[in-house]
């Protein structure tokens, strides 16, 4: 189990993540416009850095759903390996089989 400071560290980036993707969007997209003047790319780089930086969602950690655990994860399950294992091992989720050959 992760340590609980760690999972709501994560947590709180992700809001912070949320609250300013609609700003953060606006200014990388001044920023990418070919047509804007160079004032405008300026004033929209300055913006984005007075920005936080737990804004940015290149900070998100992806964690284990039941143990917080930052490593070994299976986005499409949203586990780590140990408890995606032990689920599968228990018949919990459906159509997971053992492999054999």
């Amino acid at each position: 189990m992760a340590k609980k400071s760690l999972i709501n560290r994560n947590l709180k980036r992700q809001a912070t993540v949320k609250k300013y993707a609609n700003v953060r969007q606006s200014l990388l997209e001044i920023l990418a416009n070919s047509q804007a003047s160079f004032e405008e790319k300026d004033e929209a780089r300055k913006k984005l850095q007075n920005l936080p930086r737990n804004s940015s969602f290149t900070r998100l950690r992806n964690r284990c759903e039941l143990t917080g655990r930052p490593r070994g994860y299976y986005r499409r399950f949203g586990l780590g390996r140990n408890k995606l294992r032990e689920l599968a091992m228990s018949g919990q989720i459906p159509g997971m089989i053992k492999a054999s050959w």
